[in-house]
């Protein structure tokens, strides 16, 4: 019976001289108290030496998965013919078993075999110190947990970092490159830059045409559709573009060709971009997409520091700038940085957004933990979480839309049309009402009742002729009779005396008006009076102090 046993320096078979031992294993761990007891039970047959460290970590995480190495398989194959194999892992030997056809055993016996030769492993491999063997141990052991972190050639995530900016400044170049085509181009024929808006397209157009004199007899159904294509000619037969000469339109050809590479090598570019998304970055890939997910990873150095982001920080990621000014200034802070293009956000309304984003920010932090140090590498929690997140845009939409339908529980109340109409009936309970025209309201002639009198009318020209007559009646009365005396007329009682109110209430008016003027009189004369005193006291008194003044000479 052999042993295998694996070590930070190699694979080792070991020959169990008495199996009888492996019977008792509560005793078995006193063989092992000393080298020398260990020898009595256990011999070295052959060690297989790693070159490198590389190697020794290859076949270290395959025997992580269960899986024997190319090195193991031609070890066992050599040294194991007709042998039984001791074995720590149960699944890696009925794969030896399946592939190498050598019958292996893992039982408790096996594994207190196990742990007595690892107690005295350095006694029982020849040349192995254990200066030596520590820091092997930690090498590997360092090795093994990079790559539990997937610091593999197939998670390296300094490939998407380079890739998603190099599609950044191509983006830049070709919007460059095509709108000095446009301009170049135009001086011949201004026209076209409306015609055609795709760059892409106006740069295969240009190439084509050459001189707008040639549009005429080209064929542009390739490159563009009936209606733009009919359109570029009537444009070219009357452009009010200059003429141009050979060399230039040489030089614009160069340009677009310059254009056509560049926007194949960025299409070759995004699905490279893509593929590698899909490979490092699965789940992040389902939620947000690719470049969304590509420029996050760049934007946070790599995806291992953007698993330590929380979901807050990974929401705002690319507005530090609008975050610290809005901190400042005691402002509102941003709802999303580069999250914002992620088609989620896109389909959300804008009231919406801000609740959208920081709910895909928060399953976007776990798709990235998922995808940096899960050991999965399919997007299934990635899709399912973009499936509640879809869920819940529905619920907010629907919940908007109650609010304004003016329902308090967010769904609009739609009433039944027919009341009388049970749910999911074919029939009516009660008949079909018949149409009533009584009840239509008619614009027309009223008929009067019984008991009202009919309300006889007036014509317009009797009422007129009415009042000539009695016109006529009163100038008759003034007129004179055949001698020339004019009768008088009798004025009745009320009339005589109201005149004469009148005439008492003018006499009062005319008195008011007399004392008022005697008064206005008396105070001119007044005014006059005191004026005259006040002039002839003046001189007086001037005379008076002159003669005090010659009396004091």
């Amino acid at each position: 019976m052999l042993v295998l046993f694996e070590t930070p320096a190699g694979f080792a078979l070991f020959k169990v001289l008495d199996e009888g031992k492996l019977s008792k294993v509560e005793d078995l761990w006193k063989d092992f108290s000393s080298a020398d007891k260990a020898r009595q039970v256990v011999k070295l047959k052959a060690f297989s030496k790693f070159e490198n460290t590389s190697e020794a970590l290859e076949a270290a995480t395959l025997l992580i998965d269960s899986k024997p190495s190319k090195g193991l398989r031609k070890f066992l194959k050599a040294h194991c013919s007709g042998e039984t194999l001791a074995v720590s892992d149960s699944k890696l030997g009925n794969i030896i078993k399946e592939k190498l056809k050598i019958d292996c055993v893992h039982n408790n016996a096996v594994m207190e075999l196990m742990r007595g030769v690892r107690a005295q492993l350095t006694e029982l491999i020849a040349g192995l110190q254990v200066q030596d063997l520590a820091p092997m141990s930690l090498g590997l052991s360092h090795s093994l947990s990079r790559f539990k972190l997937k610091f593999s050639a197939d998670k390296v995530d300094t490939m998407v970092i380079q890739a998603i900016g190099l599609l950044d400044d191509l983006d830049k170049e070709l919007n460059t490159y095509a709108m000095r085509v446009r301009e170049w181009y135009g001086w011949h024929f201004p026209e076209l830059a409306k015609i055609v808006q795709d760059n892409i397209l106006y740069a295969k157009a240009v190439k084509l045409m050459g001189y707008r004199s040639n549009a005429a007899k080209l064929d542009f159904s390739e490159i563009l559709p009936e209606e733009v294509e009919t359109e570029l000619k009537d444009a070219a037969m009357i452009s009010m573009g200059t003429e141009v000469s050979e060399l230039d339109l040489m030089n614009i050809k160069e340009l677009c060709d310059q254009v056509l590479s560049l926007s194949e090598y960025r299409a070759q570019l995004y699905d490279y971009l893509k593929n590698r998304m899909n490979t490092i970055a699965p789940n992040l890939t389902a939620l947000v997409g690719e470049l969304v997910g590509a420029r996050l990873i760049s934007h946070g150095g790599s995806l291992l520091n953007l698993a330590k982001q929380p979901g807050s920080t990974v929401q705002i990621l690319g507005a530090e700038k609008a975050l610290f000014r809005a901190l400042k200034t005691k402002h509102a802070t941003p709802k999303y940085g580069l999250i914002y293009h992620a088609s989620l956000i896109g389909k959300a309304a804008p009231k919406l957004k801000g609740k959208i984003s920081r709910s895909l920010a928060s399953k976007a932090a776990l798709a990235i933990r998922v995808d940096a140090l899960g050991d999965g590498q399919d997007n299934s929690m990635g899709v399912e979480n973009y499936q509640k997140l879809e869920a819940r845009l529905r619920n907010l939409e629907g919940r908007e839309l109650g609010h304004h339908a003016g329902s308090a529980k967010g769904k609009p109340k739609i009433e039944v049309y027919d009341k009388d109409r049970k749910k999911g009936a074919a029939g009516l309970i009660t008949a079909a009402k018949a149409y009533n025209p009584a009840a239509d309201s008619v614009l027309g002639k009223t008929t009067p009742s019984k008991t009202e009198k009919p309300v006889a009318e007036v014509p317009v020209a009797e009422d007129k002729k009415e009042k000539k007559k009695k016109k006529r009646k009163a100038d008759d009365e003034d007129m004179p009779d055949g001698n020339g005396n004019v009768e008088p007329i009798v004025e009745e009682p009320a009339k005589k005396e109201r005149k004469k109110k009148k005439k008492h209430s003018a006499d009062d008016a005319e008195v008011v008006a007399a004392v008022e003027n005697e008064d206005a009189g008396d105070k001119k004369k007044r005014k006059r009076k005191h004026a005259e005193e006040e002039e002839t006291e003046v001189p007086s008194e001037k005379k008076e102090k002159k003669k005090k003044k010659k009396s004091k000479d």
